[in-house]
């Protein structure tokens, strides 16, 4: 039989990859962005209570209403918009679900989206199996800020969206008031649509706000806005993220979710709609991750890995050029196999394998991970 692959190029994602790699040399997992700590044990009981209490079959497609309710307050709080939980928001089984079925909602065969790099892994084969074409815009090294000037370059009467990332993954560089004003211009009086991955919301350092395309309707009209659950209360396991949109944008995007994961895990949801209401839940997120990735850079300043700035996420990136002019997948590989640490090459989030000797390492972990692993580090 003959088949014709909708992604002829894609393989194993170096994730998987390096996770193998690690656990065949029993390493230290510095790599894939997790938490190796325990999740609050209350939502662990609440979750369990759900169930109890026969909160077992299908949720609504949209998702549960209270769920949906009390996310629509928490938006109203932080962002000063009102979203309507009827219409404006659904549950999904995680931000990268989300992520698909929107890019799936607004592409055509055709369609130019620019995305840019380093980018998340999932952005690029969403857009190919759509039909659409990616058009990759490297970030500014080692700022990985954006240059707007090369951004309007790019832009035609084929561009029909902007892939936006802040916190970013795998960079930590986060947007700034200046970025918004630039995407206010670009965008004006045009049929460019936005998608905004915002999975890392509440984990945002050093001071800096969270510039959510929420807080600004003129940006938010033509948005899709996704988040994660699972990266906010440390159960990446659970897969639970939601998308919010304007009506008119979220109307379409159910139609794709009705016929796809249709209804997200019950009890989850339960128990997230009362969980949600304590705003500590979350607002102590940053100052939490932040000092974590404090302690993993005093540990790291007595290695010879140099830091680049991190205003957010789980991860920081290093670079390693003082150490080798291999390239990075090499020195990664070389990392796990003889010093016992994996972490993931930055040049597998470029389409082109651009490589400026850097890895990123996630500090997500327990002080003893972190601890331990750098330790290791220091004998490089």
């Amino acid at each position: 039989m003959q088949f014709q692959s909708k992604l002829p190029e894609v393989g194993t994602t170096v994730f998987t990859v390096m996770s193998a790699l690690a656990s065949k040399a029993k390493a230290m997992n510095l790599g894939q962005g997790f938490p190796d700590f325990p999740m609050n044990s209350e939502l662990i009981e609440m979750v369990n209570g759900a169930m109890r209490q026969g909160y077992n079959q299908y949720a609504p497609m949209e998702g549960w209403l209270p769920l949906r309710e009390t996310i629509a307050e928490k938006i109203e709080d932080l962002y000063q918009h009102t979203v309507r939980a009827d219409s404006e928001i659904t549950i999904t089984p995680g931000g990268t679900y989300a992520i698909y079925t929107a890019l799936t909602t607004l592409l055509q065969p055709g369609d130019e989206v620019i995305v840019f790099e380093p980018a998340y892994d999932s952005y690029i084969p969403n857009i190919r199996v759509n039909g659409a074409v990616p058009v990759s815009i490297p970030l500014e090294y080692p700022s990985y800020s954006i240059n707007w000037s090369t951004v309007r370059a790019a832009v035609n009467s084929k561009t029909k969206l902007i892939m936006l990332n802040s916190p970013h993954n795998p960079t930590g560089a986060v947007l700034r008031h200046e970025d918004i004003e630039e995407l206010r211009k670009l965008v004006h009086g045009t049929n460019i649509f936005i998608h905004s991955d915002e999975v890392y919301e509440h984990i945002v350092f050093d001071g800096l706000p969270h510039l959510s395309m929420i807080r600004y309707p003129d940006l938010f009209e033509r948005s899709f806005v996704s988040f994660s659950l699972g990266k906010v209360f440390h159960c990446t396991g659970w897969k639970m993220g939601y998308s919010v949109a304007p009506e008119w944008l979220m109307k379409e995007f159910r139609k794709v979710h009705q016929f796809n994961a249709f209804s997200v895990h019950t009890p989850v949801q339960v128990a997230m709609a009362s969980f949600l209401k304590e705003k500590s839940n979350y607002i102590s997120l940053s100052g939490f991750m932040q000092e974590k990735r404090d302690h993993f850079r005093d540990l790291m300043s007595k290695t010879r890995f140099k830091p680049l700035a991190s205003h957010g996420s789980y991860f920081q990136i290093y670079s390693y050029s003082a150490i080798s002019d291999a390239p990075d997948f090499d020195f990664a590989k070389e990392l796990v196999a003889h010093h016992g640490v994996a972490a993931i090459p930055v040049s597998a989030f470029y389409q082109s394998g651009k490589d400026d000797k850097v890895l990123r390492f996630c500090f997500a972990k327990k002080k003893e991970t972190l601890e331990a692993g750098v330790g290791k580090l220091a004998k490089v």
